[in-house]
Order: structure tokens, then C-alpha cells, then sequence
């Protein structure tokens, strides 16, 4: 079994999974109370399922990019567990879950997360025919500096208020997804993660870093 935990941005969320189904999975809007929710929220999804952590074979947790206060939280308790009870941890990008909850489409599509003092972050993405694929450094702007790299017409998805999606539709080449599949999901995480750990592709548990952003219009290394 796999427990997922995503606590890049205010949308946090938790999932449960193992190759088969998801076995729980919940998101809330916590705006600064990560720290005192995260720990009894997991708890408590691990009391309805009837879950203990010994059946959790493998950790999957979202790396960001984020709020610097939100993915240490996260990745705090993920790396707190994984030591306890010497399991695997699998990070994955934020913009790579919202980009592999879309419908595979031969337009680009570009994924975004609120980044902070209304910036966003934000990846290009391409259809392999099989999955999203990311093209290029994450990078971080306004929706100005997002609608200003749209050259053809792109599918934007992701964490966005009602007034950038309103600027947004304004666009003529700007396809919105729709505020449903722009959720981060954590059962998405959780399968992107289960993937990777069928492949023994795990991180090293002591080296994981969460993706931070920079400045403003930069790429993110």
C-alpha cells in the first residue's frame, strides 16, 4: 500500500492506494494550519479505512514547487515516517499531478499552481500519446507572463482564482480545463508514485529537497 501526502500549496490533500484502487483519498483548503492539521487529518483517514501504517509499503509526496512553510510540513512528516519505519519515499513534481489529471490531447498544455503574492508557477507540457510530458524549466510570473508564452492553443490546468481564470478566458488561444480537473488530486500523486515504485525508481530518503521558486519570470532549477 501506498500513502501519498501533498501539502505543496493551501489545497492539501492524502491518499491511500495500492495497484488495484484508491483506497481513500481527501483534499481540504488549509490556509496557514498545516502544521496542526496534517498529522490528525492522516490519522484519521488511517481510522476510517481501518489502516495501520504497517500496511503502508511505500511513501509518494509532492515536491512542489510551493509554499516554502507548506512542502517542508509535508515533506517533514514523509521523511519522519519513512526513517521510523525504514520505507521508500517517491517525490513527485506538483505540476506533474495536475498536468496527468487532464485528457491526453494533441494541444500543450500548461500546468500552474498559485505561487505567492499573485504569481504563479507554471510547466509546458506534451502528449507522448501515453502521458503528459514536461518540456522545459518550471517557471514563475503573473497570468500576463503565462498568457504572453501562448503562441497556439494551449490547455491551461491548475490552481487559479476566479479573477486569473477570468482573465485567462479572455485569451482567444487559452483553453481552460475545468475547475474539477484542477484539483491536485492526491490519488494522482499516489499513482504517479506507485508507478515509479513498481520500476524501483525511489528517491534517497536523507537528500530529497522539495522544488523551490526564485524569482519572479526565472526558471526553477
Amino acid at each position: 500500500m501506498l500513502l501519498a501526502v501533498d501539502t505543496s500549496t493551501t489545497q492539501v490533500g492524502l491518499a491511500l492506494y495500492n495497484e488495484n484502487e484508491v483506497i481513500a483519498e481527501m483534499t481540504w483548503t488549509s490556509k496557514q494550519h498545516h502544521t496542526s492539521q496534517l498529522a490528525s487529518a492522516l490519522s484519521d483517514l488511517m481510522k476510517r479505512c481501518n489502516v495501520t501504517m504497517d500496511k503502508v509499503e511505500v511513501l509518494g509526496v509532492a515536491i512542489g514547487p510551493g509554499s516554502f512553510t507548506s512542502l517542508r510540513v509535508g515533506l517533514s512528516l514523509v521523511k519522519g515516517i519513512a526513517f521510523a519505519r525504514n520505507i521508500p519515499v517517491v517525490g513527485i513534481p506538483t505540476l506533474d499531478v495536475i498536468a496527468s489529471a487532464q485528457p491526453l490531447d494533441k494541444k500543450p498544455l500548461i500546468s500552474v499552481l498559485q505561487a505567492g503574492r499573485t504569481r504563479l508557477a507554471f510547466g509546458l507540457y506534451q502528449s507522448d500519446k501515453k502521458q503528459w510530458q514536461a518540456q522545459g524549466k518550471i517557471r514563475s510570473g503573473s497570468v500576463d507572463e503565462l498568457l504572453s508564452q501562448i503562441e497556439e492553443s494551449t490547455i491551461i490546468a491548475g490552481e487559479l482564482t476566479s479573477e486569473q481564470r477570468k482573465k485567462i478566458s479572455k485569451h482567444k488561444k487559452a483553453l481552460l480545463a475545468s475547475p474539477a480537473n484542477c484539483v491536485k488530486r492526491p490519488a494522482v500523486l499516489a499513482e504517479l508514485a506507485w508507478a515509479r515504485f513498481q520500476k524501483n525508481d525511489v528517491d534517497d530518503v536523507a537528500t530529497l529537497a522539495p522544488i523551490y521558486l526564485h524569482v519572479a519570470g526565472t526558471p526553477i532549477q
